[in-house]
């Protein structure tokens, strides 16, 4: 049985999206997202599920761990976001003073927070929260989280969808060890790869020329300073299309021409969610 290795405890979003993904796998939690890439660097059998961008709240800042240990990504999966309040069963809003979640939903749920006069308390993730909450057994307090959560520790969902945004969605993923791509058709391919370049005047400018000139379209583009340093700098980088074809490959050369490090991360269909 494959084996998914997702940040945090049970009832995470991480959680909800391994198991959309692949809901017969052995799916297994780790503390941090280091141990993530760490246990699928030495186990090739093995994949890891990560959050990686979020609509409304940008990056998730994973960057640093894609950059060393340069896993393969093999698919993206968008997974709706939906935060729900949950307490202990019987719980009133009235009775709750206390919130406690992921920074990134706490500042997702703000509107509905303020609205109710809650005490934020940022914790580690969302599950662990809710987690926390069947522990202590206080009706005062309340996590913001998953309706897997709920389930997973015998929460009430309180409220359901208070985020502020409906059409959250996070990006995660999907990575391991052994190579694999897609052969090249007819259906819409991201290539992802990362770049480090020789410092030279513009040469951001002048490497990205040959993606104007053979028509291939960048949908990320960041860029990350190495460890211990502000004036070295990787770029993490997503095109429309697969690496088999002849205007990414001729986009690529160029681009290596100006690379003192060069490295793609993968090749994979694009999610359907990108055409909404």
């Amino acid at each position: 049985m494959n084996k998914i290795y997702f940040q945090g405890t049970f009832g995470a979003y991480s959680h909800l999206a391994a198991l959309s993904i692949s809901p017969k796998a052995e799916i297994l939690p780790c503390k941090t997202f280091d141990e993530c890439f760490l246990k699928a660097s030495k186990d090739p059998n093995s994949k890891i599920i990560i959050p990686e961008s979020n609509r409304i709240t940008g990056n998730i800042g994973i960057e640093y761990l894609i950059f060393e240990y340069r896993l393969n990504i093999y698919s993206e999966y968008f997974q709706k976001i939906e935060h729900n309040l949950l307490g202990i069963p019987g719980t009133k809003i009235s009775d709750i003073k206390d919130v406690y979640s992921h920074g990134q939903a706490l500042s997702q749920c703000s509107k509905f927070i303020k609205s109710n006069n809650f005490v934020e308390h940022v914790r580690a993730d969302t599950a662990g929260s809710a987690e926390m909450i069947s522990k202590d057994k206080d009706n005062k307090k309340a996590a913001i989280a998953s309706s897997l959560s709920a389930k997973t520790y015998g929460l009430e969902v309180i409220k359901k969808n208070i985020e502020n945004e409906r059409g959250n969605l996070t990006r995660f993923l999907i990575m391991g060890k052994n190579i694999s791509q897609p052969e090249f058709g007819k259906k819409k391919y991201i290539t992802s790869f990362l770049f480090k370049l020789k410092s030279k005047p513009a040469a951001l400018y002048q490497s990205l020329g040959g993606f104007a000139i053979n028509g291939v379209n960048l949908t990320k583009l960041q860029s990350y300073p190495e460890k211990n340093s502000f004036d070295s700098f990787f770029f993490l980088c997503d095109l429309d299309g697969h690496i088999e074809d002849q205007k990414v490959q001729k986009s690529l050369e160029e681009l290596g021409l100006h690379c003192q490090d060069f490295h793609v991360l993968g090749v994979f269909e694009a999610d359907k969610q990108r055409e909404k």
